[in-house]
């Protein structure tokens, strides 16, 4: 007869809710703080580039088409342009939930919980289309 301690050397089991716990908060953790890091340098860059600029407020000029795609914003960052890279750092912090949702789906298959992989993937499947087409 196995008890609730067997059960967490159990190689068999996947990892433990614990561990899946702490995982998923360093991920949370981490995902937030290199999204603020990256914002912060795109900003810092944005003022030494145009902190002395004279904004003109006579007509509206909105951000360029490039930074609405995901290869605009790579190639913007790549070549160093502030603006993207502030725009990169909102990506990664709009992706932070997504992984999120993407790794405890793998930690729920590894558990082998049909319920909560079922649910998760719906989930995940929400989160995608939304992204990807702009509604849920």
């Amino acid at each position: 007869m196995m008890n609730d301690a067997d059960d967490a050397h159990d190689p068999h089991a996947g990892p433990s809710d614990y561990a899946i716990e702490q995982l998923v908060g360093r991920l949370l953790q981490f995902g937030v703080l290199i999204s603020a890091i990256v914002v912060a340098i795109g900003g810092i860059m944005v003022l030494v580039q145009h902190g002395g600029a004279i904004p003109s407020y006579a007509a509206f000029r909105g951000e360029p088409p490039s930074l609405a795609t995901l290869a605009g914003i790579i190639q913007g960052a790549a070549a160093l342009d502030a603006r993207t890279i502030i725009q990169l750092g909102l990506l990664l912090l709009i992706a932070t939930p997504v992984l999120r949702v993407a790794f405890t789906l793998v930690a729920f298959m590894l558990q082998r919980d049909r319920k909560y992989v079922f649910i998760t993937a719906i989930v995940l499947a929400l989160l995608l289309y939304g992204l990807l087409f702009g509604r849920a």
